[in-house]
């Protein structure tokens, strides 16, 4: 069964690169829309998650409606949406097209997540939180890997190439989990609204705490091609660094997971959390043309995001299954959280760099460019400071056994 969590895990993350990392450049440059367009579509589209992500995990919680329906509307959603995207010329307007297709992906996307992450705390309730990490660490070695087939196919197929894979990929997905889907396994949640959800003091922290967490790659993932080309004119090398990066967090994902069972999931989060501060001290003194410099920084973030990717949602799924709360409205929060975000990260700093006179692929002046290396560089390592004060004063402790 945790194969089956990993193949879909995979599929979800094949969805989020192109749509974090991929997207700003593919949009400015083959389909012709500024930095600042795509900064007010992307805060739209989070706008919209907004309202949806809370009612799509009370649908996914509703008794009523099977979760195979669900998922056959995510996953098909999903795939064609892909298509829409990547695999076609817009249809009239590439703004309206954009903005059409975006709102099917993310729509999808949002609903198989928060479907994903609640299947996992209804599976894993009998087996405490030593299951919870356990399944944390095999979905999250493939989320790696989803991630990591994202970051080469773009470049080797094309993104024509890309989207027919990823349908494949999609339903193949899909399939491997369309019996995993049932509400058994454990017992019926009481009711609660989302006021009371947000009324349990540990849910409220840990979903505040991701949100922070979440900023620092958040930023990094939408400026990464662009520092890569512009700031270290390393041109057409981004998906090697992609590669060393994610490879890096999947490789670690396992060793996060045991070390949260032996010691326990929160001191072991502000061990990864202080390998990401180090790994960006130094990206600020990188000049031009420093692979080597840059290909360490991302073997330590990557490294860290491990740590975050296995014990966050894990701590939270502990949490919920603890606090005996419905799964889906739950995981419907965290996505709202992670998505605020990315909405905050597009909106604001790509205007801002835009401001500051960066465009992408061309000759910048040096204002630009520190500006780039100020957002990319400095204001992570801010803000994951401040995410490591939060995990020292979360309440309680999210331990195994």
């Amino acid at each position: 069964m945790l194969q089956r969590f990993g193949l879909f895990a995979a599929m979800l993350a094949a969805a989020g690169v192109p749509l974090y990392i991929h997207l700003p450049r593919y949009v400015t440059v083959e389909m012709g829309l500024s930095l600042s367009t795509l900064g007010v579509v992307l805060l739209a589209i989070r706008v919209m998650d907004f309202a949806q992500d809370p009612v799509l995990g009370k649908l996914v919680d509703h008794p009523k409606v099977p979760l195979r329906v669900w998922a056959a509307f995510g996953g098909l959603g999903l795939a064609f949406g892909f298509w829409g995207l990547f695999g076609m010329a817009p249809i009239g307007s590439p703004l309206v097209w954009l903005v059409a297709v975006l709102v099917v992906i993310f729509t999808s996307y949002s609903l198989l997540t928060i479907m994903f992450y609640s299947q996992g705390v209804r599976l894993m309730h009998s087996k405490g939180a030593q299951g919870h990490l356990r399944l944390a660490g095999a979905r999250e070695l493939g989320t790696v890997a989803g991630i990591l087939v994202a970051a080469v196919l773009p470049t080797a197929l094309g993104y024509r190439g890309f989207a027919g894979v990823y349908i494949v990929l999609a339903l193949a997905a899909s399939w491997a989990m369309w019996r995993v889907w049932s509400r058994s396994g454990a017992p019926v949640a009481k009711p609660v609204s989302l006021s009371g959800l947000l009324g349990v003091q540990r849910v409220r922290f840990l979903l505040v705490l991701a949100m922070v967490n979440a900023l620092p790659v958040a930023i990094t993932s939408t400026l990464f091609l662009f520092f890569v080309e512009d700031r270290l004119g390393l041109k057409g090398q981004a998906g090697p660094f992609l590669l060393l990066f994610f490879a890096s967090a999947g490789a670690s994902a396992p060793l996060w997971s045991r070390a949260a069972r032996r010691w326990g999931a929160k001191p072991v989060l502000l061990v990864g959390m202080a390998l990401a501060i180090l790994s960006f001290v130094g990206v600020a003194g990188l000049t031009s043309g420093a692979a080597f410099g840059f290909a360490a920084v991302c073997v330590g973030s990557g490294l860290a995001l491990g740590a975050d990717m296995v014990l966050l949602p894990a701590m939270f799924a502990i949490t919920l299954d603890a606090e005996e709360m419905p799964a889906g409205a739950g995981f419907g929060l965290w996505s709202l959280a992670g998505k605020l975000s990315l909405a905050v990260a597009a909106a604001v700093v790509l205007p801002l760099l835009q401001r500051a006179g960066f465009t992408p692929g061309a000759v910048n002046p040096p204002e630009a460019i520190s500006a780039l290396v100020m957002a990319y560089a400095i204001l992570p390592c801010i803000l994951k400071t401040v995410a490591g004060a939060l995990v020292l004063a979360l309440p309680g402790e999210a331990r195994a056994g």
